[in-house]
């Protein structure tokens, strides 16, 4: 989940998520002060909460606690499964029908259906709405219509004609192409269902979000904290099993861990890198490290011509071969962290399309070779570059300094290479969003469903909504369009292959390490786990 260039951000930008404002905590530090509230360490959201207008980790999580959608991921294998959905049928992989489940209900008591789903999707597409995940609806006929490429071109029509209503439990979808993929790519976020109150009156939705999941917002107070409670007449099969979850806003997650232990917070889900060594001995099982589909890179503002000419991939090849991933991640990170020798997961194995060593000599620690590709690009812009992240979340401070330090040692010079610390992430974003960069930046990637599609179209593809470098490459595209036309499962994980393998000739991102979900919890609770995607399970958590 990362941003969107595509859109116009006028309305996003300024829009705010204003939510009932109350005081921080309780009497014990439970939301209301009551007991069998989880107590887990969180950060701001970037955007409103609107399903199609998220697209980090943050917003993330939440959407994931007040929403269901057709599928869902399972929690251990990842694998989607029907949720809302009865049945998605097809006979050409491209004309679908899909059936909900009947007795679904939003949280203020009105049915979901067919046309809530159409709706949202709707929604989500159209280009005066600046969804910034509206990208993942161009696979449905009609796209082009309602947010046409030209950014700055009128829509011709108001809803994407591939979608139908059929009845209350019933709608057809037809793609612009065939699409094996499609219906598992549908836990997704941006194709949640959205209640009438959302269409009726938009700002008060955006005051307090109503959704179809486990939990719903009781009150939110920016920077402080946000109180979920259990939906009791929630229709799912993971009903909440605790009272509800506490989010507290942290700026650094050493105090999220200091509180940890003090038993003033139950949940924390990024142990920060100083206490990785110490986290097992301090907490026991009750620490957890388990892989996760999480990639982290940095990529490289390819609007800026300094970093655009042809001859500098081979200087940013280069500097992917002079950072030392090997030494980072074992005595930064404590094996917490892997190398990364591709662009996409090892949670996706070889059939999802994870491929060892597919990076080949640029994700291999170098200095000589690296000293070699960076002067026959024509050497650093300007004779240095700076690396800029957040670092109020991540532990990003210790790597990028590590980052930094192996390119100076490098390349002799300890001014090669800076480090640029951004406050906030919602600070750094907005920086990204805004296309500020002027060297090398943290693009992160937590995938949003388990397939190797997920790691490469969205932040690679031209106009992606997280391409982030604004990188282009018509080849790479034709190979993507390939891999999702693709008959079957197996050919469609081929063409992707070839497609990664333009990017690491073209290096808009280096990759840097696969990362583990970590994540430590308090004696108050128990059954705490992490899924794929590094989040916890909030709705297994009980409390003593």
């Amino acid at each position: 989940m990362r941003a969107a260039t595509r859109l116009s951000w006028a309305i996003a930008a300024t829009t705010v998520l204003a939510l009932t404002a109350t005081s921080c905590g309780g009497g014990n530090g439970t939301a209301g002060g009551s007991a069998g509230v989880v107590r887990a360490s969180w950060g701001d959201p970037q955007h409103p909460l609107e399903p199609a207008n998220t697209n980090e980790v943050q917003g993330g999580k939440v959407l994931d606690m007040i929403f269901r959608g057709l599928k869902r991921y399972n929690p251990e294998t990842g694998e989607a499964e029907d949720e809302m959905a009865e049945s998605i049928e097809t006979t050409d992989q491209q004309n679908f029908t899909v059936k909900i489940k009947p007795g679904w209900t939003f949280s203020d008591g009105t049915p979901v259906t067919a046309s809530s789903y159409v709706d949202a999707w709707n929604y989500g597409a159209h280009l005066e709405n600046a969804q910034i995940a509206s990208y993942f609806f161009q696979f449905i006929e009609g796209y082009e219509d309602v947010h046409p490429s030209d950014e700055n071109a009128t829509p011709s029509a108001d809803t994407m004609s591939g979608l139908a209503v059929v009845d209350d439990h019933t709608f057809t979808v037809r793609l612009t192409e065939p699409f094996s993929l499609w219906p598992e790519t549908l836990g997704y976020a941006a194709y949640a269902p959205l209640p009438r109150a959302f269409f009726d009156d938009h700002d008060a939705w955006l005051a307090k979000p109503i959704g179809n999941g486990p939990y719903k917002i009781d009150t939110y107070t920016k920077s402080q904290s946000m109180k979920l409670v259990k939906y009791e007449d929630y229709a799912g099969p993971d009903k909440a099993q605790n009272e509800g979850v506490e989010l507290r806003v942290y700026t650094d997650n050493n105090t999220a861990y200091t509180d940890l232990q003090a038993g003033n917070l139950d949940v924390i889900d990024d142990v920060p890198a100083s206490q990785l060594s110490n986290a097992e001995k301090d907490l026991g099982d009750r620490f957890i490290n388990q892989p996760a589909g999480i990639i982290q890179t940095v990529s490289f503002p390819l609007y800026d011509p300094a970093w655009s000419s042809p001859e500098a991939a081979k200087v940013r090849q280069g500097l992917s071969m002079a950072i030392d991933r090997e030494e980072i991640t074992s005595k930064i990170y404590f094996d917490t962290r892997t190398p990364a020798t591709d662009f996409t997961s090892p949670v996706l194995g070889d059939a999802g399309g994870y491929e060892e060593g597919l990076c080949g000599e640029f994700c291999t620690f170098d200095p000589e070779r690296a000293r070699q590709l960076i002067e026959e690009g024509g050497g650093l812009p300007g004779g240095k570059v700076t690396l800029s992240s957040n670092v109020d979340t991540g532990s990003h401070r210790q790597w990028m300094d590590a980052a930094c330090n192996s390119i100076n040692n490098v390349l002799d010079n300890t001014a090669a290479c800076t480090v640029n610390p951004v406050p906030t992430f919602a600070d750094f974003r907005n920086q990204v969003t805004n296309r500020q960069m002027t060297g090398m930046f943290r693009t992160g990637w937590q995938m949003d469903y388990p397939l190797i599609q997920n790691f490469l179209q969205p932040l690679y593809y031209t106009d992606a909504s997280s391409n982030d470098a604004v990188y282009s490459s018509p080849e790479f595209d034709r190979l993507v369009n390939e891999a999702n036309s693709a008959s079957d499962e197996e050919e469609a994980v081929a063409k992707f292959r070839d497609a990664e393998r333009v990017l690491v000739q073209d290096m808009p991102a280096i990759p840097l390490w696969y990362q583990n979900g970590t994540a430590a919890y308090s004696t108050r609770v128990s059954d705490v786990k992490l899924n794929p995607f590094s989040v916890p399970v909030y709705t297994d958590i009980k409390v003593s």
